[in-house]
């Protein structure tokens, strides 16, 4: 029995065949490809409600806010990858001239699911880390109210600080702005906590 070697892709293969398709998403890492799967209510009425607080933050200012199917390029790590939130203040930077990839996020943030979580915490995040643009980085629950919160630190450490009320409001210093918990989590029926 031989082993078949599996194919090593390039970015611009996977990044022709991601625009070319029309049903599925994937993700690249170094040559090799990621199915995406579909979100749940939760997952996206989390993304509505942080995205539509950011836009209403945002107006009049030279910031903007991108959900879903914006792509961000890490190209020390060789990775394409779709957070599920993304915000740039100032000049944007694109990878082409398509304009559907940033190569220069200040913010990320990523809605937690089951099948991500441990991906999202950990190789995703340490390929995000290789962003000289990135400063902050939050992860949101969609199961319970909690969101952490990731700040780049001027020495380059990432300061965690860690909110689980819906009376807990995110500061987002990076972009000039915050996150009421209580406005992510609207309209999710969640676990009876006592709030």
């Amino acid at each position: 029995m031989s082993v078949q070697p599996v194919p090593h892709l390039s970015f611009d293969d996977w990044l022709a065949a991601e625009r070319a398709a029309t049903d599925a998403r994937s993700e690249f890492v170094d040559g090799e490809i990621f199915a995406m799967t579909g979100g749940t209510e939760e997952h996206n009425l989390i993304s509505v409600n942080v995205s539509a607080e950011l836009r209403a933050q945002f107006k009049r200012r030279p910031c903007y806010v991108y959900a879903g199917d914006m792509k961000v390029r890490v190209d020390t790590d060789n990775v394409g990858a779709y957070p599920d939130i993304m915000a740039v203040c100032g000049e944007r930077t694109f990878h082409d001239q398509r304009r559907d990839i940033i190569t220069n996020p200040t913010l990320i943030i990523e809605i937690l699911s089951d099948s991500t979580e441990a991906y999202d915490r950990g190789d995703k995040f340490a390929h995000y880390r290789q962003l000289p643009s990135l400063k902050t980085y939050v992860l949101i629950s969609q199961h319970r109210v909690a969101a952490e919160l990731y700040v780049r630190q001027d020495d380059g450490r990432w300061l965690l600080s860690t909110y689980d009320s819906l009376a807990d409001t995110v500061p987002l210093e990076s972009v000039d702005a915050s996150l009421a918990l209580a406005e992510v989590y609207d309209k999710l029926e969640l676990p009876d906590t006592g709030e």
